[in-house]
């Protein structure tokens, strides 16, 4: 019994830390410059949407909030759905769309948790593709 117990413990040391699952992208994420953060919840489907939910006042043109704020289309960024249309693939979500409210530009995406808890979102034209890790907020 007593090297049963010392097997488990040990091959439990052996395999680290548990994995984070690529699939479970759901959260609240800041963005690279630290200046928003996007909150990826259930379409209703079960894939991911996202949306801007803070935007950092500092900075931001004058006479302007984060609730005012807009884009050159004079779409508000608040709220802005960032993440949409993903499909879940062997490894990770794919298929979707990246929109930069800011841009006003739209990209393929794909989107995956990794095993330390970021995200890894990445927006392609074709097969060249920019990759961004986004940092959960607790």
């Amino acid at each position: 019994m007593k090297r049963l117990l010392i097997a488990a413990a040990l091959a439990s040391l052996m395999a680290g830390p548990a994995a984070a699952d690529s699939f479970d992208v759901f959260g609240t994420y800041l963005l690279p410059k630290g200046d928003s953060y996007v909150k990826i919840s259930d379409c209703g489907d079960g894939s991911p949407c996202g949306k801007v939910v803070w935007i950092r006042a500092e900075g931001l043109p004058s006479g302007k909030t984060p609730d005012t704020v807009t884009n050159e289309k004079g779409e508000r960024i608040m709220g802005y759905p960032l993440l949409s249309g993903f499909d879940r693939k062997a490894k990770d979500w794919r298929g979707g769309k990246i929109h930069d409210p800011v841009e006003s530009k739209t990209y393929d995406s794909r989107l995956r948790r990794l095993s330390n808890g970021d995200l890894e979102v990445k927006g392609c034209i074709g097969p060249i593709c920019q990759t961004q890790i986004w940092k959960p907020v607790s």
